[in-house]
């Protein structure tokens, strides 16, 4: 009598679930939507075997929705490493993530990397390794530039925790999607090259990174170059005096003076962050002009344009 009786509570526990989830394929968007807002839920109601068996192999299965949709489930998804059994099982939540991360709509690919982002960090080194960097490959080099876009927002939180040769290859791989074929490649590369120039080691700042900061700075695309202010600001933040005088005042002047309207306004915008970042990118304090000259001096090129 008592196994009937547990069997009948366990039927009854499973019973919204499977409405739920025959939610989950309702022709009414809102009845999905409200299914997917309810997958913690879900989970719980499985258990981390079935979750990571049964509920994400469906959800990576099926990643063909309205964008509302998609939207909310990147979001969930970010959350999802204690519903499928903690961080030894979160590599399991890449499919569904990486599926999420090429479709065409810009915000549920930037929800999707948001949440990559957050569990990169449930990873060890080990399955960063095995699971995470294969997935940044595939992003990296896929056909459509929205795959290619996406990856740009992976490699600094994957960077720190990788071994030497996985590290050269990331490089190379972020060198590749500075110089990509296609301008909203080059522009998620640009918005992305201040993150990763903070965790990359001082001795590849100068050899490499720089080189890929020139050739943004230097883009057909004012779009590209445009975006290449902030990562200016970063990069000379991480250098010597006489690196950012060497290196970083001749792009710097060069955008200050670019000829789309929208870069010199750009830099314009940041100008706080300009100065503070690169005081002595001009040479004028070594030599006994006071703080106040050299603003002026700085914003000269910006009055020449007005």
């Amino acid at each position: 009598m008592a196994a009937v009786q547990s069997h009948e509570d366990s039927d009854e526990n499973l019973y919204p679930i499977a409405v739920l989830i025959d939610e989950l394929r309702n022709e009414d968007v809102q009845l999905r939507l409200n299914s997917i807002r309810k997958l913690s839920t879900i989970a719980l109601a499985l258990g981390v075997e079935r979750t990571r068996g049964e509920l994400v192999q469906f959800l990576t299965d099926t990643i063909y929705d309205e964008d509302e949709v998609l939207l909310a489930l990147a979001e969930q998804l970010g959350n999802f490493t204690p519903l499928v059994g903690g961080p030894d099982y979160v590599h399991c939540l890449l499919p569904p993530l990486e599926n999420l991360a090429t479709v065409e709509e810009t915000v549920v690919r930037d929800k999707a990397v948001e949440s990559l982002r957050k569990i990169a960090e449930k990873h060890s080194s080990a399955a960063l390794e095995e699971h995470f960097i294969p997935m940044v490959r595939r992003l990296a080099t896929g056909d459509w530039f929205t795959s290619r876009t996406s990856a740009c927002g992976l490699f600094s939180v994957a960077y720190p925790r990788v071994g030497p040769a996985i590290k050269a290859e990331l490089r190379n791989m972020f060198r590749a999607l500075c110089r990509d074929d296609t301008p909203m490649v080059r522009r998620a590369a640009a918005s992305k090259l201040g993150e990763f120039a903070k965790v990359m080691e001082p001795d590849f700042l100068k050899d490499e990174l720089l080189l890929m900061f020139v050739d943004l700075a230097s883009d057909e695309q004012d779009s590209v170059r445009l975006l290449a202010v902030e990562a200016c600001i970063a990069i000379a933040s991480l250098l010597n005096d006489e690196q950012r005088k060497e290196l970083i005042k001749p792009v710097l002047v060069n955008l200050i003076e670019d000829k789309s309207w929208r870069v010199r306004y750009m830099v314009a915008e940041k100008f706080t962050e300009v100065h503070t970042s690169c005081d002595y990118f001009l040479g004028l304090q070594e030599v006994g002009i006071p703080y106040g000259v050299r603003r002026i001096y700085l914003l000269k090129p910006f009055r020449e344009r007005l």
